[in-house]
């Protein structure tokens, strides 16, 4: 089992400066204490939230600092982007790395940076889907050409080409039930969230949508699926429920806000799903988000309750968010972090 942190939040209060130097030394940290990836998320035109606007060129930062974990994109927001482009950059990244580069893609839940960039949302799903035919046939080396609803590539030999042949693996966000169905039918390995899910009995009924659409379509095994959940580490119980919760009572209504500005926008989904998802996002409880959207505990609880969720939901791999909302200090989320990956990490890949 694949065990990861997940990197896209900049701590409350600290400058740009620091937010870089604290995700470089937190993917160093990932490395020294046995991790297995490091995933880096997309964020455009939130100055309070984030400065992972350009996720490939601080992947590259990471794998320049790195020799042992894979670095990838979580997710590299394909329709908003130049495919051709794309596949140089993200070759280039497998070169630096050795061949450590993991391609996580996805079209964003958020319609606010599409409109920015002047690309409709509603478009999303196509453009995705014809930028990653590109990209995949850019990195067999061969010359190509390519005429879609929205790219056009006249004869184009693209280099470099990756390290890992045939490419580096790919991996596609989903949140619907319709791109479920989608990634199983093109046999696409998946990353599945609790940002999206109404719960965790809507996730189990969309990971069964995934699979028998990839046994469908005739694909060896039954899928791949990555789990990214908040999760917190304490010795204690005590310290483990009550240290992370303002940051992720800040997560979840931030969810709620992120989920309502997408209802009725083309590309986004029926309205009345936008709706219910917001909505149960809006009226979580504390204790409502610790049983549904995070794991919160001292490592002997994780190992029981990642444990499950794996076993239960057929998981190859887990990614980390370890502070959701941004609102912990360094040295609870560092603390947290270290503690996660030394007790609950070996377990959870020893199975």
């Amino acid at each position: 089992m694949h065990v990861g942190v997940f990197i896209e939040e900049s701590r409350n209060g600290v400058d740009e400066a620091e937010a870089f130097q604290e995700a470089f030394d937190l993917a160093e940290s990932a490395e020294a204490w046995g991790l297995d990836g490091v995933w880096l998320g997309e964020v455009h035109f939130n100055t309070t939230r984030s400065v992972m606007s350009a996720t490939v060129v601080v992947a590259s930062a990471i794998a320049a600092r790195t020799r042992r974990i894979r670095v990838g994109t979580a997710v590299q927001v394909l329709p908003l982007g130049n495919p051709i482009r794309m596949a140089e950059d993200a070759a280039t990244i497998d070169h630096i790395s050795q061949g450590r580069f993991d391609f996580g893609i996805g079209r964003s839940g958020s319609p606010r940076a599409y409109d920015i960039f002047g690309v409709p949302y509603g478009e999303s799903p196509a453009r995705l889907a014809e930028a990653l035919e590109i990209i995949l046939k850019a990195w067999t080396g061969e010359k190509f050409t390519y005429h879609g609803k929205f790219y056009r590539v006249e004869n184009a030999g693209v280099s470099p080409r990756p390290v890992q042949r045939p490419h580096p693996p790919v991996r596609l966000a989903v949140a619907t039930d319709e791109t479920f169905t989608h990634a199983g039918g093109q046999g696409l390995p998946i990353f599945v969230g609790l940002r999206a899910a109404a719960g965790l009995e809507d996730l189990r009924n969309q990971l069964k949508l995934y699979r028998d659409a990839w046994q469908k379509a005739g694909h060896p095994g039954e899928g791949d699926a990555c789990l990214r959940i908040p999760v917190y580490a304490a010795t204690n119980e005590r310290a483990a429920v009550e240290e992370p919760r303002e940051t992720l009572t800040s997560f979840a209504k931030r969810q709620a806000e992120i989920a309502r500005a997408a209802v009725g926008r083309a590309g986004a989904g029926p309205v009345e799903r936008g709706r219910e998802r917001a909505e149960r996002f809006a009226n979580l409880t504390y204790d409502g988000i610790l049983k549904t959207r995070a794991a919160c505990g001292t490592p002997a609880q994780l190992i029981d309750r990642l444990g499950e969720l794996r076993n239960e939901l057929r998981l190859s791999g887990l990614i980390v968010e370890p502070n959701a909302g941004g609102l912990l200090t360094i040295d609870q989320e560092k603390r947290s972090l270290e503690l996660f990956a030394s007790k609950v990490a070996p377990m959870l890949k020893r199975g």
